[in-house]
């Protein structure tokens, strides 16, 4: 009977787990101006480094949380103001394993470290828009082929 009771409980705590991530993610999408967006966390290996998340807009700011995680905080802060889109190209074969099919990579240039972030097409058109709002000039875009 221990092992059963043993068994139950960590069932209980898997479902606990998987409803406070689903309460988070509600939380963070509650107000609107969310995208769902990855952002590569490491470029050490080619291909690979990419980390599911959510964006949310809040004025001049991006703030990116990571979606397995149950942190109350962005793990990512990108101001409009200091970012640049630098080229934007199709996935690698290597990122097609992890990123969907009709996703695009943006690589853009900031004042710390230039960024990597993949986003759907579609999704692409409002995140231009974001940013062109935020700037000067015209944001400069470079089409790989």
């Amino acid at each position: 009977m221990r092992i059963v009771e043993w068994i139950g409980i960590g069932v209980l705590g898997l479902l606990l787990l998987l409803a406070a991530l689903f309460i988070r993610r509600e939380a963070i999408g509650r107000r609107g101006g969310t995208i769902e967006m990855s952002l590569r966390i490491s470029s050490a290996v080619a291909g690979r480094g990419w980390s599911p998340g959510v964006a949310r807009f809040v004025g001049d700011e991006m703030r990116w949380y990571r979606v397995f995680s149950l942190a109350p905080r962005p793990r990512r802060r990108l101001s409009r103001l200091s970012l640049h889109v630098q080229e934007r190209r199709a996935p690698d074969p290597n990122e097609r394993l992890v990123l969907p099919a009709d996703w695009v990579v943006v690589r853009c240039g900031t004042e710390r470290e230039p960024v990597e972030i993949a986003m759907a097409r579609t999704t692409l058109t409002g995140f231009m828009s974001w940013l062109e709002a935020g700037s000067a000039g015209p944001t400069q875009l470079r089409y790989a082929a």
